[in-house]
């Protein structure tokens, strides 16, 4: 359990990175991706199945990483919220989109940066020595 949980962290861990790098690289990639979610009940369920999925891994590997207290609660956080959007009806969650739209697309830059800090991290808190 343990393994499948690293090896989805460490996946996530360098998507977030390669998200950021891809902004940069491929914007208008990028931009169709992110305004595909919530965009039907299909792409809302398969993007809280994969919330669920990441944040229950990190959670069970929090233990084993640097700064184990940070990556449980930030995993608790994540889980919580995942089932509060599975929780409501998928519209609302693509309502709330349309209106945060805008915003990412103008602070989309800063949104990678985001994006590439937390992919790093999280593989630093991975392979850090302990």
């Amino acid at each position: 359990m343990s393994l499948l949980a690293g090896i989805i962290v460490v996946a996530s861990g360098i998507f977030f990175i390669w998200l950021a790098v891809a902004v940069f690289a491929a914007p208008a990639f990028v931009m169709r991706f992110l305004m595909s979610f919530a965009s039907s009940a299909r792409t809302h369920y398969t993007e809280q199945v994969a919330r669920l999925l990441f944040s229950a891994s990190l959670v069970v590997l929090s233990p084993a990483m640097w700064q184990a207290d940070v990556f449980r609660v930030i995993g608790w956080g994540i889980f919580v919220s995942s089932l509060g959007l599975i929780l409501i009806p998928w519209q609302w969650h693509h309502r709330l989109g349309e209106r945060m739209r805008p915003m990412l697309v103008r602070h989309i830059r800063l949104y990678a940066l985001g994006s590439f800090v937390f992919g790093t991290l999280l593989l630093y808190g991975v392979f850090a020595p302990r």
